[in-house]
C-alpha cells in the first residue's frame, strides 16, 4: 500500500515532546478535491502556538498541524475545473500541510506562477499577505508618508520593509539589536533605529518632522507603547504578533489627547472572510514582487519531515537567521 507520512499530536503541550510522525494510507481525491504533494511548509509561531494549545482555534486531535505551505497536483478527482497535474498550488490554512501529501478541496488552492520557486510559494500568504494588507487597510498613506514598525527583521517586517518601499511610503524600523541596522537598511528600510526608552526622540531627530499615522506592532508590553507615542494625533497602532508575551497597557491620555486608535488583524480571519477574487487581487501584487527576487522569506534551515522534532526544537528558539522549514522531496 502506498503511504505517506505526517507530523501528528495527540495532546497539546511543548512540540518538541508531543510532536511525532507516523504513516498514513495516500489519500484518495474527493469529488471537487486534488491531492497535493507537498514541496515545502514553514514552522510560523503559530504552528507551535497550536501545538502548545495557546491558539484561538484548536484542531481536532489528534491533529497535523501547518498553516501554511505550497505543493505539486499531483491526482485532480472528478468535478475539479480549471486545475490540473503539475500545478504549484499555495495551500489553505486549514489542511495540516506538514505531511507528505493532501487531499484538498480545489476551490481553496491558489494556483502559483510557474517562475516562483516552491520554497518562497510557501511562505507568502501568511507574512508577506499580512503586510500588504497592514499597509492598505487601516490608514490610507500616500507616496512619502511614513510608517513605524517594530520587530522590523522579522518575516512580515521584512514584508512590509519591501512592500512599502514599492508603494512609496517610507519606514522607521525597530529592532533589538544594532547588527540589524545595516540588514535592514540593504532591504529598503529607511530608518533603522534600536528600541529603547528614548526611541521617540530618536525618531523625532531621524525623519525631521513628518508626522507618522500608521504603526505595526508585533511585540507588545513597553515596545508597543513606545511605538504608540511616536504617533501622530488621531493615528493608528495595528497588533498581528504579541513577541514579548506582555500585554499593551495603553495609558488614558493616549486615547484623550492623541485619540490613538488601536486595531488588530488575524490574517487566517481576513482569508476566511474574503472572498476568491479579493484573496487573488492581493496574490497577484506578491506574485509580481516574488517573480522580481522580492518577499523571498530567509531561511536559516531546512529539515526532511523525519525530523520534525528537532525542527520544531529549533524554531522555537529566538535570534535565528531565517526560518525553519520542511522541505520535501519533489
Amino acid at each position: 500500500m502506498k503511504t505517506i507520512n505526517a507530523a501528528v499530536y495527540e495532546t497539546h503541550g511543548n512540540p518538541a515532546d508531543v510532536l511525532h510522525v507516523e504513516s498514513r494510507p495516500w489519500p484518495t481525491p474527493a469529488p471537487g478535491e486534488v491531492i497535493v504533494k507537498m514541496r515545502a511548509a514553514p514552522i510560523n509561531p503559530a504552528d507551535l502556538n497550536q501545538i502548545e494549545g495557546k491558539y484561538p482555534v484548536r484542531a481536532d486531535l489528534p491533529a497535523t498541524p501547518g498553516f501554511e505551505g505550497a505543493g505539486i497536483v499531483v491526482d485532480v478527482g472528478s468535478d475539479v475545473q480549471g486545475l490540473t497535474s503539475g500545478a504549484l498550488v499555495i495551500l489553505p490554512h486549514n489542511v495540516g500541510t506538514w505531511r507528505d501529501a493532501v487531499a484538498v478541496k480545489a476551490d481553496e488552492l491558489v494556483v502559483v506562477p510557474a517562475d516562483i520557486k516552491p520554497v518562497h510559494a510557501a511562505m507568502l500568504k501568511i507574512n508577506p499577505m499580512t503586510a500588504w494588507r497592514l499597509l492598505h487597510d487601516y490608514v490610507e498613506l500616500a507616496r512619502g508618508d511614513w510608517l513605524i514598525q517594530n520587530a522590523a527583521n522579522s518575516a512580515a517586517g521584512c514584508a512590509v520593509i519591501q512592500i512599502a518601499h514599492e508603494l512609496g511610503y517610507k519606514t522607521v524600523n525597530v529592532v533589538r539589536r544594532s547588527e540589524l541596522i545595516d540588514e535592514l537598511r540593504a532591504e529598503g528600510g529607511d530608518i533603522v533605529l534600536v528600541d529603547s526608552e528614548n526611541l521617540r526622540r530618536e525618531v523625532e531627530d531621524a525623519i525631521g518632522g513628518p508626522p507618522i499615522r500608521l504603526g505595526l506592532n508585533a511585540v507588545g508590553g513597553e515596545s508597543a507603547l513606545r511605538l504608540a507615542n511616536c504617533l501622530a494625533p488621531g493615528s493608528t497602532l495595528v497588533t498581528y504578533g504579541a513577541m514579548s508575551l506582555q500585554p499593551l497597557k495603553i495609558p488614558n491620555g493616549l486615547l484623550i489627547f492623541k485619540d490613538l486608535r488601536f486595531r488588530g488583524i488575524w490574517i487566517n480571519k481576513w482569508y476566511d472572510n474574503a472572498t476568491p477574487a479579493q484573496r487573488m487581487e492581493a496574490f497577484q501584487h506578491l506574485f509580481e514582487m516574488a517573480k522580481r527576487g522580492l518577499l523571498q522569506t530567509k531561511v536559516e534551515q531546512a529539515y526532511p519531515l523525519s525530523e520534525a522534532k528537532t525542527a520544531v526544537a529549533r524554531a522555537a528558539r529566538g535570534q535565528r537567521s531565517g526560518k525553519i522549514i520542511f522541505e520535501f522531496a519533489a
